[in-house]
């Protein structure tokens, strides 16, 4: 039995994976997921690490998982505690001693013809989307403005999955972005950005999947 350690993204919280996390028990598998301090204006990456850190505290055989924002956190929680694996979900991918708030001259992203709930949440039901888009939290720009404090990668297996639909992180830029950061071909699943509410089952399937 693994434990999955899923990390929101921007403005996201734990209620993100709300969906996913029945999903990975009844493939029987442990989970939990996090609130970060995106609302603390004192809180840095590291903090956002702690957090991560002491909600797994004892749990054994660990999946890291990081979806879009929440790449900058996931691998240095992979720093902090030992991790079989760290999955990113169409997520950001830092180099070391770069601001979050860079990242997106960085690595040259593009701000897609689409706006609101479009860009998110396209493929995810129209209430619940609602839900979503009414729960967003402000998140504070601390973090965002601390350089990444890892001088390299964590020494642990790293897969990527993008989705094939996401209007905000578009597959094209974004196997670009893997391949030239991480040195990988991405995995890919159908569907928008958030998969953990649009496809849930599927996506417990391929997170399980990896430990293979």
């Amino acid at each position: 039995m693994a434990t999955f350690a899923l990390i929101h993204g921007g403005g996201g919280s734990g209620r993100d994976w709300r969906l996913v996390v029945p999903e990975l028990r009844r493939r029987g598998h442990e989970a939990v997921a996090v609130d970060l301090p995106v609302e603390d204006e004192s809180a840095g990456l590291r903090d956002y690490a702690d957090t991560v850190v002491k909600a797994v505290a004892g749990c054994s055989d660990l999946v890291v998982v990081g979806h879009s924002w929440g790449g900058f956190v996931a691998p240095l929680v992979c720093d902090r505690v030992h991790a079989e694996l760290l999955v990113l979900v169409t997520a950001m991918i830092p180099a070391p001693g770069e601001r979050p708030a860079d990242w997106w001259h960085n690595t040259g992203w593009r701000q897609e013809d689409w706006e609101g709930v479009d860009l998110f949440l396209q493929d995810v039901e129209p209430d619940l989307a609602a839900e979503m888009m009414a729960g967003s939290r402000q998140h504070a720009g601390t973090a965002d403005t601390e350089p990444w404090p890892l001088d390299r990668w964590p020494d642990v297996p790293t897969r990527f999955l993008l989705c094939r639909d996401d209007r905000f992180f578009t597959p094209a830029f974004m196997r670009e972005v893997v391949r030239a950061r991480l040195g990988v071909t991405p995995d890919e699943l159908p569907g928008g950005h958030c998969p953990m509410l649009a496809r849930p089952a599927e996506l417990a399937d391929r997170l399980v999947g990896y430990l293979a």
